[in-house]
């Protein structure tokens, strides 16, 4: 869900991670917030003029409920296909924290792959994905992301997600509907 920006009082020390370079800190109690996205289980807020993103596990340091890590249930058994199909709605729940739209809207998932996992019956999910910039300091926050929402499908024993640059985003890959979103049409 995205909403209006909120001004919140941080009611704890609450790790977070700096956007757009990803380096971990830790936001202390009684700071002043604004929050400017929550999307996809996390928020991203601003305090003093930087932007942080905090995981929704933390979200009660702002005065939410900690938001838990979403499993997804195949209704019957798990199958190449409806693993595929749950591996693009989870990733369909990433989202880069300065940008409202998720990674496979924005056009960063390339390939999505399902193949069997060495155990009968489980499943290797293998992702090829860009970020927007090369040189995104959060690239690795939002693979290792997606990654771990991936192993949150039933079935699934291994995710691997590889950052590839070729071929190199443009924003022509955005989808027409978040393209709407952003006023880019």
């Amino acid at each position: 869900m995205s909403f209006n920006r909120q001004e919140v009082i941080v009611n704890r020390d609450c790790p977070a991670v700096t956007v757009p370079y990803g380096s971990p800190v830790t936001i202390e109690a009684g700071c002043e917030a604004v929050i400017t996205q929550q999307l996809g289980g996390t928020y991203t807020v601003m305090v003093e003029g930087n932007l942080y993103r905090i995981e929704g596990k933390d979200g009660d340091a702002l005065g939410f409920e900690p938001v838990e890590e979403v499993k997804h249930v195949h209704q019957g058994p798990a199958t190449a296909e409806s693993v595929e199909e749950a591996a693009w709605a989870m990733l369909s729940t990433c989202y880069d924290p300065e940008i409202p739209v998720d990674i496979v809207n924005l056009g960063l998932v390339y390939e999505c792959k399902v193949v069997p996992a060495s155990v009968q019956d489980r499943f290797r999910i293998e992702i090829k994905m860009t970020l927007t910039a090369a040189g995104c300091g959060m690239g690795t926050m939002i693979a290792d992301e997606a990654r771990n929402k991936l192993l949150n499908i039933e079935g699934v024993d291994e995710a691997a997600v590889d950052l590839v640059w070729d071929p190199p985003w443009s924003r022509e890959m955005i989808s027409e509907p978040a393209r709407l979103q952003l006023g880019l049409l």
